[in-house]
């Protein structure tokens, strides 16, 4: 197994990888008490959005008082509106394509052969899924802490998906 100075990344001594380390322990520092912050704060439905919304944020679709999906983005108002709009697509809405594909029995993601997202799309049953899993969305509670910086956006989705086992959130890659 190589040693750290070994690597071709290597750092310059055991000193500054320290500090990394404790850059790293800060940045995670205050996970709980944000999260903390996200359950706290006051929920609303897509139907009765707030006017008003901050940019930067992280979010929590809830249904019946169970977590489902943690997201984050650079433009809440925006991509609400991708998750819940009648007009949006199978790209937009990330969270109601994974609805429609669990109400149809899809587990799996699939990214060749008959059950890819255009595939999927393309059968009208699992277009009038996709359509109710929309309107699911446009009902449920919608919590938001903000947070701009972007590390800490993305710590704190991964902690919060985590945290609170949301069954459809995924970090795996393709």
């Amino acid at each position: 197994m190589n040693t750290v100075a070994e690597l071709p990344f290597a750092l310059a001594s055991e000193e500054r990888l320290h500090r990394l380390d404790q850059r790293f322990a800060v940045a995670i520092s205050g996970l709980h008490t944000r999260l903390e912050q996200l359950l706290q704060s006051r929920s609303f439905t897509y139907l009765e959005k707030p006017v008003r919304l901050p940019t930067s944020v992280v979010y929590l679709f809830s249904e019946n008082g169970t977590p489902l999906y943690v997201g984050r983005t650079n433009n809440f108002s925006q991509r609400l509106g991708n998750h819940c709009r009648a007009g949006s697509k199978a790209n937009q809405s990330s969270f109601a394509f994974k609805l429609a594909r669990e109400a149809a029995g899809i587990t799996e993601a699939a990214y060749t052969g008959d059950a890819t997202r255009d595939a999927l799309m393309m059968r009208p049953e699992f277009l009038a899924g996709f359509t109710a899993a929309k309107k699911r969305l446009n009902v449920m509670q919608i919590r938001f802490v903000e947070e701009c910086d972007q590390v800490q956006q993305a710590l704190l989705e991964i902690y919060c998906a985590v945290a609170l086992k949301t069954s459809f959130n995924q970090f795996g890659t393709h």
